[in-house]
Order: structure tokens, then sequence, then C-alpha cells
């Protein structure tokens, strides 16, 4: 490797239409599965770092934005887990309305366990711990905290939508274009 450290070298995965696989997690690829992919030819390159590797007989600059050939739709129903729990509710108790850190956060039984709840997305939201103990295994209506959203099952392009209101902590700066394509421009 030229430039030294290989760690790097992510190359953000787009779908066939150009979009992201996935906001929130980015979706990124090792420089390494990039690699074996544009050697499998699955994936069209279409921007690159300054940095390269070498095989025996070639050199390769390292991808850094690449589209899949073929498209992957998405999953239709998200996954019921706690995060995307805290990403449909954009990582804000719905009780106090504040924005917390995901090590901050839990999520609470709007109908407790206690009295007949489901572990479901339309029974489930995301609490801080102080309104989640004060809500303790009261119904909701009985003690005035009612959450600012009804839950309910999100689609997986909602939590997409929602996934991109939170940038990664690391952008090159030839990814820009592929993430913001579709927001307004500055005047």
């Amino acid at each position: 490797m030229a430039d030294g450290s290989t760690l790097n070298f992510p190359a953000l995965v787009l779908n066939a239409d150009f979009r992201p696989l996935s906001y929130f997690p980015l979706s990124l690829w090792s420089w390494q599965d990039t690699m074996k992919a544009v050697c499998l030819d699955r994936v069209s390159v279409l921007s690159e770092y300054d940095a390269e590797v070498h095989s025996p007989h070639r050199t390769f600059r390292l991808p850094s934005v690449i589209a899949l050939k073929d498209y992957v739709p998405a999953a239709r129903k998200p996954a019921f887990t706690r995060f995307n729990v805290f990403l449909r509710d954009n990582f804000s108790c719905q009780y106090c309305g504040d924005k917390f850190p995901t090590h901050d956060l839990t999520f609470d039984h709007v109908i407790p366990r206690c009295k007949g709840g489901r572990t479901t997305w339309e029974n489930v939201v995301t609490a801080c711990g102080v309104c989640n103990l004060r809500k303790g295994p009261h119904l909701p209506h009985v003690i005035g905290m009612l959450p600012r959203a009804r839950p309910a099952r999100p689609t997986s392009w909602q939590l997409q939508d929602n996934g991109r209101a939170f940038p990664p902590n690391y952008l090159h700066e030839s990814w820009r274009d592929y993430l913001y394509w579709d927001t307004e421009l500055e005047s």
C-alpha cells in the first residue's frame, strides 16, 4: 500500500440505483471486500482514493465509491430490534422529547407487560432512563405520560430516511454527492 494504513479506505456502497444500501449505519465495505467485488465484476467503480494496492502483476487504485451491478431490494419489513426502535423514534425519548446517545436510551412498553402489553412495534417506544422509571408499570393515560407519537411499524424507507439525519463520524469528500443528492441546495 502506497500510503501506509489500509484501515482508512472504506468504500461507500451504492445499490444499482446509486442510492446507499443503508444510511444508518452507512453502507461501507472494507477495501479488501471492495477489491474482491471489483475483480469479480460485481460492482462499478465510481470514485477512487489516491491510495493504491499492488498484486504481483498489477496496481489498483482503491475505490472510494462503488455501485452494485445488480439491484438489491430493501427488506419490506425491518427487523424489530432495539436499535431500529431508537432509529424510528430519532433517538428521542417519546415522553420528554429530548435526544440522547444510544447508551442512555431504553425502550418502554406503552402498555406495560404486567398489564398485558406485548413487545411489538405498536407497543414499544424509545425512552430515557428517567422517564422510563417515572412511568414504570403504569398505563400512560393514568399518569399523564402519553408518547409524543403513536408507535407503529416503520417501513424500511422510513428508517433509511431517519438514518440520513445522523451523518457518520467520517465522510470522505467523494461520498457527499451520493449521500445527499436529493437535498435542497444552498441558494
